[in-house]
């Protein structure tokens, strides 16, 4: 499954302070207690194989083997840290918040190809509703959502309920990405 464009920037805006942090500290050995304490953590959430590529990003290994075997996100996130640990400059910004509406498309199309079985997209939407749920509020929500989406639910109030503007506006995004995917 093709990482979409739109996805990556959205991983990026939602991780960009983890990605500067992991880079200060690799740059800075006085953070390095820090990071260890982070990235232990970390790896009890579950996120033992990006923590792998970091440490060995760590060691000095900075070739893109570091890649191997991790999914789309995590990729995302470790080719930043690379890339930032080569230039500063190619940081994500701190200041940006995630598009709702940047992450519809890429959602959409995973949720549709979940349903038609794609065994991938099915475990990226797991590993990502997981992550949802840990951040609490509306993206809690929305995690908890996914398999009824998955499942073909389309009811937006029901899909929706107990969920702020943000949220919404998300689900509503998706709820209109998946209708023009099932009109082709």
């Amino acid at each position: 499954m093709a990482q979409l464009p739109a996805a990556a920037e959205q991983v990026l805006r939602v991780h960009a302070r983890f990605i500067h942090a992991v880079v200060q500290a690799l740059i800075n050995p006085a953070l390095r207690a820090e990071l260890d304490g982070a990235l232990q953590a970390a790896e009890v959430q579950g996120w033992g194989r990006l923590v792998g590529a970091i440490r060995q990003i760590g060691q000095g290994k900075r070739d893109r083997s570091v890649l191997l075997g991790l999914d789309d996100e995590d990729r995302v996130i470790a080719e930043a840290i690379l890339a930032g640990l080569i230039d500063p400059a190619a940081l994500p910004p701190l200041d940006s918040q995630p598009e709702a509406g940047a992450a519809a498309p890429g959602l959409a199309a995973m949720i549709e190809a979940a349903a038609r079985g794609d065994v991938q997209a099915f475990a990226a939407l797991a590993n990502m509703a997981e992550q949802m749920v840990r951040a609490g509020g509306d993206m809690a929500r929305l995690g908890a959502i996914l398999r009824r989406l998955i499942d073909g639910e389309r009811d937006a109030d029901r899909l929706t309920q107990g969920m702020g503007a943000l949220g919404r506006q998300l689900v509503l995004a998706i709820l209109d990405e998946l209708a023009k995917q099932n009109k082709h």
